[in-house]
């Protein structure tokens, strides 16, 4: 009975008896039985990951299933926004390199996304039975509690369908033939016969690869999955976490899944994971061909955009040498990795730790924006470009003059000006021009949302992401303010609304008692008198009103893209709703009461599934090209000080040159 040990070391009791039953009851020269590779170590070295390619074999077709609950769904509702391994499997399965392997190497592969955060955020496990009869919701859920011991990190689904009926379609999709043994006396038995197959399918519902008992193997998936991962950059926008869309290189250096847990780990990302990624891309043809989704820039703007001047905009966005002590520039507070905003603070903070009482809102598309900051004080991109350079509390530079005087001074950039701007130089117009050039670059869209609505690709979009659309042009009444077109969607109508929010701060209504963190997992509830005494006083923040002094206009703000949405959280302009849930939960609640809210607010009524329909439908909002926009971002100088700057002498001789 050795095989029959080493079997249950790898599978650790988590199959049924039955199988283990079968598996007894096998003749005693089963000393010879063989195990599929797939219980043991790979018998040769994979190629690198990124070294190959798994070309789309065909479309992962959709079909209705139930989940462990019960609850109706499709199958492209469970694949939905990430990689799928997808296994066909009975729970009463006896052939050990059948339905238990399939089973085993999904175990291993959930094992190991306890310690591979980018596997467990990229990769979801799902097995569908092929006995609808016998496999009921509960009975899944019973196979499932089975290996949940692998850990909590990680999904893994288990579905069946309500009927053979519902099935068949499906088996006969992915080319699944089944059949059902028959006893000595001719009755059918429980056993059903089929060949092993397991499929790979990517978040566009392309099957990547199709594994067999002698090819699957759970370091052979994973080598698949990231050599997948790898492959996407640049130019699409595949990898997920566990809550939002987004790109392999854009995320957050920790977003802190998980904090409010004992066991937390920290997935904070060295700057050295930029190294290699960067990647130059052709901004100038972006902006001449938006892609689908979006209209064409404005013939007057694409006339003044040049190759020079892009480039020479990129370049003073990323240079810290701008601000005034060397060490800030426009890309600190505008993360390209964290959707061109800040996904790890609230508020902005700007040279030396100086606090900013807004949030930083996101460049992408900013191209179309008709006002511009949070307040709309501004109205065009070369004006604005001022704005940060000047603020005490962001670059801190004390004049225009200064600014220009800097740039004139660092190596190179009187060259660039001059080759940009045919001989005009550096100056207040150029400066802003060149910063404004770039900016209008980061155009991005092609979402599945595009596809699905634009092109007409109907499997582009989940059911669920179709449902939470109708809701956002219906029930929900979104729409009014982030606009959807005919031919094209900027998702806002460029106008300033009044949500509460704003109201709320000014009025310093706060709960009685505020929960702390002082740990993961550790939170402690705190008087509002002990924090207000310790800390420091919400600035004040009327919004429009200190720009134009109409007592209409307080507490309104500009109303923002939802374009590449999921990336770019914390959300209002003060940063104050964490997550997409929380912001529809907001609206749904009609906002907060104050004399001049904008009657466009009103409760919505939403169930707990139309806000999940909704969130799932915002989250269908992330470009395609992301990966490329910041792939070329990567690409940009980040202005180390060096010798020859003009601020040299004050900086103790220091650079990352030495």
């Amino acid at each position: 009975m050795k095989l029959l040990s080493l079997f249950l070391k790898v599978i650790a009791g988590v199959t049924f008896t039955s199988q283990l039953a079968a598996f007894q009851a096998l003749p005693q020269q089963q000393e010879s039985f063989e195990l599929a590779p797939g219980y043991g170590k790979l018998a040769y070295p994979l190629p690198a990951k990124g070294s190959y390619q798994l070309p789309p074999l065909g479309k992962a077709l959709d079909g209705k299933i139930l989940d462990e609950q019960g609850n109706s769904g499709t199958l492209y509702d469970i694949f939905a926004g990430k990689y799928v391994l997808l296994s066909f499997i009975y729970s009463n399965c006896s052939d050990i390199n059948g339905c238990p392997l399939a089973s085993n190497v999904s175990y291993k592969l959930k094992s190991a996304m306890q310690k591979d955060s980018l596997l467990a955020d990229n990769l979801r496990l799902v097995s569908l039975s092929f006995d609808p009869d016998r496999d009921k919701p509960e009975v899944m859920r019973l196979y499932g509690e089975n290996f949940k011991y692998a850990g909590n990190k990680g999904e893994w689904k288990f579905l069946t369908t309500d009927s053979m009926q519902q099935l068949s379609p499906i088996l006969q999709a992915y080319n699944q033939d089944i059949q059902r043994e028959k006893s000595v006396n001719g009755d059918q038995s429980e056993n059903i016969s089929h060949i092993l197959r397991v499929f790979l399918i990517d978040p566009d519902y392309n099957i990547r690869n199709i594994y067999s008992v002698g090819f699957l193997h759970a370091d052979l998936v994973k080598n698949d999955v990231k050599t997948l991962l790898l492959n996407s950059i640049p130019g699409t926008t595949k990898i997920v976490n566990q809550s939002n869309v987004v790109s392999l290189l854009t995320r957050p250096g920790d977003n802190k899944e998980g904090y409010d847990t004992l066991n937390y780990t920290t997935h904070s990302n060295a700057l050295t994971e930029r190294e290699g990624k960067g990647k130059p891309a052709d901004l100038l043809s972006i902006a001449r061909n938006p892609p689908l989704g979006l209209p064409a820039l404005p013939a007057q703007l694409l006339a003044g955009l040049s190759a020079e001047k892009i480039a020479l905009g990129r370049k003073l966005f990323f240079d810290r040498r701008l601000s005034l002590n060397d060490t800030f520039s426009c890309a600190m507070c505008h993360v390209p990795e964290q959707g061109f905003t800040s996904n790890e603070v609230s508020m902005a903070v700007g040279i030396e730790g100086r606090s900013v009482r807004r949030n930083s809102p996101t460049i992408f598309n900013v191209a179309y924006a008709t006002r511009l900051f949070h307040d709309g004080r501004e109205y065009s991109l070369e004006q604005q470009a001022w704005g940060p350079l000047l603020a005490k509390n962001e670059m801190g530079n004390p004049s225009i003059g200064y600014v220009i005087e800097k740039i004139n001074n660092i190596d190179g950039y009187r060259e660039l000006f001059e080759q940009a701007f045919n001989g005009k130089g550096v100056n207040m117009m150029t400066v802003g021009e060149a910063i404004a050039s770039y900016q209008r670059t980061l155009i991005s869209a092609d979402s599945n949302f595009d596809r699905w609505f634009y092109a007409k690709q109907q499997n582009a979009l989940s059911i669920s992401a179709q449902d939470g659309f109708a809701l956002f042009t219906g029930k929900a009444k979104c729409a009014t303010c982030h606009t959807v077109g005919n031919d094209v969607a900027l998702f806002t109508d460029n106008k300033m609304h009044n949500t509460g929010i704003g109201y709320n701060n000014s009025m310093g209504i706060k709960p009685d008692k505020e929960r702390v963190v002082l740990a993961p997992g550790v939170f402690i509830e705190v008087d509002r008198e002990i924090i207000d005494a310790v800390g420091a006083k919400s600035p004040a923040d009327l919004g429009l009103y200190e720009i134009t002094e109409n007592p209409h206009d307080r507490w309104k703000y500009k109303t923002p893209t939802l374009r590449n949405i999921s990336l770019t959280a914390p959300y209002m302009h003060n940063g104050s709703i964490g997550s997409l849930k929380e912001v529809v939960d907001f609206y749904n609640k009609g906002g907060i009461h104050n004399e001049v809210l904008d009657p466009l607010i009103q409760p919505l009524n939403l169930t707990d599934k139309e806000v999940k329909n909704l969130v799932e439908f915002l989250q269908s909002l992330t470009g395609s090209n992301v990966d490329t926009l910041v792939a070329d971002a990567f690409s940009a100088p980040v202005g180390d000080l060096t010798h020859s700057d003009p601020n040299w002498a004050n900086s103790g001789g220091f650079s990352n040159e030495d």
